[in-house]
């Protein structure tokens, strides 16, 4: 049983050593631990320091690619090299190296695919009351959208079966923390957290200028796994609102007209027309969104069967 502890690190030469000194060197239920370090375009000794503290594996990008560019990237090198599990942290030294032995645990113990790290964020010092709250309710939006009930899923400190990652695969470009829940959550695949305290934070993220950039691309991303897996939820309630809303300036002329007042109204009518209209074309977009989510479907599939013959050789 081989597991590897992947690190994407940007510019990380400061707080490296003491991401690699965390890491355990032996776990009940593994034979080996290795690291992978995902360089994503470092300008400053980040290779280096990796190397001198015995790093043998390397994923090099010429220039920054984003964290889940790197996250696919170092998923796809950890399995070439035979990895049964991949745990991946932070090179910030955000999450505590010491329990990667209690974040397999779930996986060696087959009760569990995925196990998520949860930071316990409403303890968290460095967090301002509206960073708590946007943690809490991103966390309650993937849930609904995963079918999960997990405290904490913007959580990177996450350990992942190889069986989990033959099954997942990422396609958004800013993070892939809420994407795999959501997909995991849809493919039915065993996700569970374990409560762990943090570390004393060393740096601003550097994948967000401010918590408004956050929101908007975690939101994005909520959205876009949202209409690729339950796209029927979406369209459905959106042309039901439309509809509904679109019936009431009918319903007001009606009652105007036969109150007596037959005066001008087709502002009401064509506001109903347009709003009916467009709850019609909300409707149509279910029938092409489960024709597109069936084709989807089919395709990861056949893509699962491709990475299993390349990897499980």
């Amino acid at each position: 049983m081989k597991l590897v502890v992947q690190i994407p690190c940007l510019n990380e030469e400061k707080t490296l050593p003491l991401v690699l000194n965390d890491i355990p060197k032996s776990i009940d239920g593994i034979d080996k631990v290795e690291v992978l370090i995902i360089d994503d375009g470092s300008t400053d000794k980040t290779v280096e320091v990796a190397k001198q503290h015995g790093v043998k594996h390397f994923v090099f990008h010429s220039k920054r690619m984003g964290l889940a560019r790197s996250f696919h990237d170092g998923i796809d090198y950890a399995l070439r090299i035979g990895a049964d599990i991949v745990v991946n942290t932070d090179g910030d030294n955000q999450y505590p190296g010491g329990r990667i032995g209690d974040l397999v645990q779930p996986i060696l113990d087959d009760k569990a695919e995925i196990v998520i790290g949860d930071r316990q964020t409403h303890t968290i010092a460095e967090f301002s009351p509206i960073k708590k709250f946007f943690q809490w309710f991103g966390s309650k939006v993937v849930n609904r959208a995963a079918m999960t009930d997990l405290p904490d899923a913007a959580s990177g400190f996450r350990a992942y079966s190889k069986e989990a990652l033959l099954r997942l695969n990422i396609v958004t470009q800013f993070s892939y923390c809420m994407e795999t829940i959501i997909q995991a959550g849809n493919k039915r695949i065993p996700i569970t957290s374990i409560k762990i305290n943090t570390n004393k934070k060393t740096r601003e993220s550097r994948l967000f200028k401010n918590i408004w950039q956050h929101m908007f691309k975690s939101g994005s991303a909520i959205v876009r796994s949202f209409i690729m897996y339950r796209p029927h939820l979406i369209f459905i309630s959106l042309g039901t609102i439309l509809f509904i809303l679109g019936l009431i300036p009918f319903v007001r002329y009606a009652i105007l007209y036969f109150a007596g007042n037959r005066g001008d109204h087709i502002q009401s009518l064509l506001l109903g027309a347009v709003l009916i209209f467009s709850s019609m074309i909300a409707f149509a977009l279910t029938v092409i969104a489960s024709m597109t989510q069936t084709n989807r479907t089919l395709l990861e599939d056949l893509l699962e069967r491709i990475k299993r013959l390349e990897f499980d050789g």
